[in-house]
């Protein structure tokens, strides 16, 4: 199967998903939407969009977050496969009738999550533990549309959703590798927020360090899982 991969910057590509895809026989095909026109959907089983430092109300400065928009607002209205992940779940929300917008706080580096009743009966979220930390780096959240499925949250804001039957978006960054945490941790003060925060880049990288392996098991397992229901609705 040929999954459409979307990423908004370099360093915010498909990490670990890319390596779960590939072991499961899948072909990732980037699309980088800053520098690309839109591609032509037909001939892919799944669609996975990825982060990005811009922001949902960034449009004047990236025009292009309108073709991403548009995307993923078709791919949700046919009920066709797609996993956002962090600025890819707020604009596929977004895309779908909910909204995007400022968190309450950040969320950068190692945050608490909890499963909702309704995750334990998700393909995809359902396996994960009921309580786990998770990787996040983002300054807006996501407002699922209503009739979405709540699967997970922090005490900051939604952290997993379910439209439909085949549209997930993650707010956590599961898909992150040790090089791009490493990456984005070091480059810390390019983020006006984590700069703000005043992240100590030492203690977070050991963290990162210590913990990156579980996630990435974690991770992979989101993206197989999601990966097999797109397999399976092709029926």
């Amino acid at each position: 199967m040929r999954v459409l991969t979307i990423v908004n910057q370099e360093d915010a590509g498909p990490g670990v998903f890319a390596d779960a895809a590939a072991e499961a026989g899948h072909e990732i095909v980037e699309w980088h939407p800053g520098e690309e026109a839109l591609p032509d959907r037909d001939g892919y089983g799944a669609t996975m969009a990825f982060g990005g430092a811009m922001n949902v109300d960034d449009e004047a400065l990236h025009p292009w977050l309108r073709d991403e928009e548009e995307l993923l607002r078709g791919l949700a209205e046919r009920n066709e496969p797609v996993l956002g992940v962090c600025l890819g779940a707020q604009l596929l929300a977004d895309a779908a009738g909910g909204s995007a917008q400022r968190a309450v706080r950040p969320e950068i580096g190692w945050h608490a999550v909890e499963l909702t009743a309704d995750a334990k009966r998700d393909p995809v979220i359902g396996p994960l533990p009921e309580r786990f930390e998770a990787f996040q780096w983002h300054s807006y959240e996501a407002t699922p549309p209503p009739g979405s499925v709540a699967l997970a949250r922090s005490p900051v804001c939604s952290e997993a959703y379910r439209i439909g039957d085949l549209a997930w978006g993650i707010q956590f960054h599961a898909e992150v590798s040790e090089r791009i945490a490493t990456g984005w941790i070091e480059k810390y003060d390019n983020d006006e927020d984590a700069a703000r925060l005043g992240i100590d880049p030492g203690p977070l990288l050991a963290e990162t360090r210590a913990k990156i392996a579980a996630w990435n098991q974690l991770g992979r397992g989101i993206c197989a899982r999601f990966l097999e229901q797109a397999e399976a609705s092709r029926g």
